[in-house]
């Protein structure tokens, strides 16, 4: 049953609705889009210029929330990226795992650019108030690898895919491109097994859904329009999940009427069938080190299914709410390893990409 102020706000979104998305505008959106989403033109051989140009191509990599919780240092034979601290999430994300996560897929991106550019990273930690990703740039033979090719379409795809089965050699090539230095990946295609994940994928859902912290701080970081989106230059775009594109003025309220623990329950286990299959990152350790590797394992993953044009998106809710991640790591036999992230796959169309801050906002 509705409520009153539900009716109200159902009839006057009918009446109003159709008017409203059709005159949103979209060219600063579009335009935005070819201008982020793009692989370089003419090469420069100026150092500073390639050297922020891998930096860009780092920050095309996917973040929680797309905050673009980083930071980057340019010095003469490194780049060093920071973490963004006032960009954490901390109901999702109160240890700063994902924030992590999120820099070491930024680091990955940036090495598969450097070699492109005829540069080879070497990866340090560095302890400097916070924990650093150091990436020192020396010369080598340029290649442009078919995962930096991919980079500029790569997205975390948050549609329904065909739910058709992958080949064996497109698994084994995900798996090998997820597996890392004290991080590998458990693949699950079988249907009982899916069915468990999704049980679980629910049960988290539903925690969070009952938090009115973690609900704030998601709308916080949605932006309910194109026009907003290209404002901002980060956030989760509506587009990007399927949802029209609205004034933010009616996107709230909207947002308030149909976003709730049943439909997005519901949109969560329909997107999980229609799956080819879910791949579970889990490392060896509980530390900054690993998360960061996980980080680097699933970009890895992410660029490989893009280059086999395989869509993948998140689906981390059983290992973000804290009483259900032991329950879930018991229930997929990793013993004292831990579940850092849980990702769906499979073929399915692309989305209106989500978009990025220019590189002169995220440079020390």
């Amino acid at each position: 049953m509705l409520t009153r102020r539900q009716l109200v706000l159902s009839v006057a979104t009918t009446a109003v609705f159709p008017a409203v998305v059709a005159c949103s505008p979209n060219a600063n959106y579009e335009e935005a889009v070819r201008t982020i989403w793009r692989h370089s033109g003419a090469k420069s051989s100026e150092r500073m210029a390639v050297l922020r140009e891998l930096v860009r191509y780092a920050t095309l990599a996917p973040s929680s929330h797309n905050t673009q919780c980083w930071k980057f240092r340019i010095e003469q034979h490194a780049i060093v990226i920071e973490p963004d601290l006032s960009r954490r999430c901390p109901a999702v994300d109160p240890d700063n795992h994902h924030l992590y996560v999120s820099l070491g897929c930024a680091a990955e991106n940036l090495s598969h650019a450097a070699l492109a550019y005829g540069l080879r990273t070497e990866m340090t930690l560095e302890q400097k108030g916070t924990v650093n990703i150091a990436l020192n740039v020396v010369p080598t033979a340029a290649h442009a690898s078919p995962l930096f090719q991919a980079i500029v379409d790569r997205q975390c795809t948050r549609g329904d895919y065909d739910g058709k089965a992958l080949s064996v050699d497109e698994m084994r090539l995900l798996e090998k491109a997820g597996t890392g230095a004290g991080v590998r990946i458990v693949l699950l295609t079988e249907r009982p097994a899916l069915a468990g994940v999704i049980a679980y994928v629910v049960s988290a859902n539903s925690a969070q859904m009952k938090d009115p912290a973690f609900v704030a701080e998601l709308k916080s970081w949605i932006r309910f329009s194109a026009n907003q989106a290209v404002e901002s230059g980060d956030g989760l775009y509506s587009g990007s999940s399927g949802n029209p594109s609205v004034p933010p003025w009616l996107g709230k309220p909207l947002m308030d009427l149909f976003f709730t623990e049943k439909s997005e329950n519901d949109k969560y286990a329909r997107q999980m069938r229609s799956s080819a299959g879910v791949a579970v990152f889990v490392s060896e350790a509980n530390d900054l080190a690993h998360w960061i590797e996980v980080g680097r394992c699933y970009e890895r993953f992410a660029l490989q299914a893009t280059a086999l044009g395989i869509r993948n998106a998140f689906l981390n809710q059983p290992v973000e709410v804290g009483r259900i991640r032991p329950q879930f790591a018991a229930w997929l036999g990793i013993g004292s390893s831990r579940a850092d992230l849980i990702v769906r796959f499979g073929r399915g169309t692309k989305m209106p990409p989500s978009l990025r801050r220019p590189v002169q906002a995220v440079l020390i």
